[in-house]
């Protein structure tokens, strides 16, 4: 028990260790910019999946009028247009073990769903549990509503009258 970290294998709920060793590095290799925390960048932008599978997909070549500084590129989906990453993602990057033809597009998906399992793993767990729920609040409410009509229903049709009291003179 020296007190030096020791290396385990990694668990579902370990977070992903920061491929840089501080801001600094991490700035010095990515043209002075700091690369944002991507494990909830599907939650954090508006569109959500698709702004990123777009965003993923839609390098082109700046139209006429546009001008883009050196290391930058030029992408529609991007606020601004400009967007210092280059294109991170091309056809045949990769080769899937069950022949899945490697796309830019098919990439993208696999990139995008991961990215949205990063930002909420307990998703599928949640919806069991919400479905789990909905079945005993069901089986619940159904005794219930019997009983409250079987209770009540002597109590709904009674009939009330009022006789007013009469003085025989």
């Amino acid at each position: 028990e020296s007190g030096e970290m020791f290396m385990r294998p990694g668990k579902l709920a370990d977070y992903f260790p920061k491929p840089f060793a501080n801001d600094a590095a991490a700035a010095a290799a990515n043209n002075g910019a700091i690369p944002p925390d991507l494990s909830y960048i599907t939650l954090a932008r508006h569109g959500n999946e698709d702004y990123i599978y777009h965003l993923l997909n839609g390098y082109c070549d700046p139209p006429a009028g546009i001008e883009l500084r050196e290391g930058q590129y030029f992408n529609p989906y991007f606020p601004g247009g400009a967007i210092g990453m280059a294109p991170p993602i091309y056809n045949e990057i990769i080769e899937y073990d069950d022949g899945t033809p490697a796309t830019q597009s098919q990439v993208a998906k696999d990139v995008v769903t991961f990215l949205t399992w990063a930002a909420s793993p307990e998703h599928d767990m949640r919806k069991k549990m919400a479905i789990k729920a909905m079945t005993m609040l069901t089986l619940i409410a159904i005794p219930a509503y019997y009983l409250k009509r079987h209770k009540w229903s002597v109590i709904k049709s009674r009939k009330i009258l009022y006789v007013p009291k009469v003085e025989h003179s």
